[in-house]
């Protein structure tokens, strides 16, 4: 609005200039004005004092003051309501909610950072960190290829391959590229007490045996028995057929203590394979310490499950076998990887294999806390598939 010359104390003079009698048309010669301007003065200011005229003029400014405040509040309560459902958390949310505020509803920057109650200096801030396009490739070849590893051990496989990363950036780096393992859920069980078992503290003390089952493309059922060390952690034998009897499981036990020594215990469940009549025998003449969980505790042999878990997780349900030659090929593969390549958390994220041969020049030890390693006696006849003895198990 054009600002005009006169105020409107002038204005009010001229105005009773023509009311004591002096011609409109002389009134404006005299001070240099239009007759409009003259009758809308009048229509504004006729009959005003100046007192009443600065009162209307401090009114016209408090009520333009206050539309503009409405205006303003009526703008800033609608970018709050297109922001309420973006997340302002972090400071990159932030200068994303102001820089939206700024594009959508005009707002300056300041006015902005004002209603989300962001600081100007970190929405001003432009990163100067490198986008490591070459570590996130590698990253994402590491996950393509190991689809079940987290970021732990994806950061052990790049700091072999020489990557200058710690773990706290390698979990950024895994989290903005959205390669989390998608976690199955397992169903709830009630908690109970477990009876404590000393843990074996050398190599070849102690052995895990279990089966686990998968099919083939066909739907023929296959079962893997799978021989672990539990201090070494290493799959020293993954047997896979259709069958595996008692006796199956006597000969690929003499073909494992030919080649690595016989153990100083042997953990297994209750299956009819490890309670025949060929098993029990066999630990007779071995005198091996074959040691039975108590039923229904798969818990108790927890190494074993432990590495099942492991093979289901990330052999077995990642793979569609098409024939028992097939299935042995890859298990066998998986086997040789997870001994030799596979980084193992419980042992520092070393290898079995690295981590056995660090311990080879010790001598393998047997239990602790006295346990004795005798030989167990075992039955004979109809009741040996239910002999159950009683042992102290737990999990490793």
């Amino acid at each position: 609005m054009k600002r005009s010359r006169f105020s409107d104390e002038q204005i009010i003079g001229v105005l009773r200039e023509h009311d004591a009698g002096v011609s409109v048309a002389e009134v404006c010669r005299r001070h240099g004005m239009s007759t409009a301007t003259f009758y809308a003065w009048k229509a504004k200011f006729g009959g005003l004092e100046v007192s009443e005229a600065k009162r209307l003029k401090a009114l016209e400014e408090e009520n333009a003051k206050l539309k503009r405040l409405y205006a303003d509040a009526m703008l800033d309560n609608t970018a709050l309501k297109d922001l309420l459902g973006k997340k302002m958390v972090t400071p990159a949310a932030r200068r994303n909610a102001v820089a939206h505020a700024v594009e959508v509803h005009g707002l300056s920057e300041r006015r902005a950072c004002a209603i989300i109650s962001a600081d100007r200096s970190s929405v001003r801030y432009r990163s100067v960190r490198p986008d490591d396009a070459a570590l996130r490739a590698r990253l994402h070849e590491l996950a393509d290829q190991r689809r079940r590893f987290g970021y732990r051990r994806l950061h052990v496989l790049l700091r072999q391959e020489g990557h200058a990363v710690n773990r706290k950036k390698t979990q950024r780096l895994y989290r903005e590229e959205g390669l989390a393992v998608r976690r199955r859920k397992s169903r709830r069980r009630i908690a109970v007490a477990r009876t404590p078992i000393p843990l074996p503290d050398g190599p070849n003390s102690r052995w895990s045996v279990d089966f686990v089952h998968d099919q083939l493309a066909c739907g023929r059922r296959f079962r893997v028995l799978n021989i672990i060390d539990d201090v070494t952690k290493e799959c020293l034998a993954a047997v896979v057929d259709t069958s595996l009897s008692g006796k199956r499981v006597v000969r690929e036990m003499t073909a494992l203590i030919e080649r690595r020594g016989k153990p100083g215990v042997i953990v297994s469940d209750n299956g009819t394979e490890f309670t025949s009549t060929a098993v029990l025998k066999f630990t007779q003449e071995q005198k091996l310490d074959w040691r039975y969980i108590a039923p229904g505790k798969p818990t108790q042999n927890a190494f074993a499950e432990s590495f099942q878990g492991r093979m289901r997780d990330e052999c077995l349900n990642e793979h569609l076998f098409f024939s028992i030659r097939h299935a042995r090929a890859i298990i066998a593969g998986w086997v040789h990887d997870y001994n030799t390549a596979r980084p193992h958390s419980s042992l520092g994220y070393q290898t079995p294999a690295a981590y056995a041969e660090a311990l080879r020049p010790q001598r393998p030890s047997t239990l602790r806390h006295g346990e004795s390693s005798a030989p167990m006696a075992v039955a004979y006849g109809a009741g040996a598939r239910n002999f159950h003895p009683a042992i102290p198990v737990a999990t490793g």
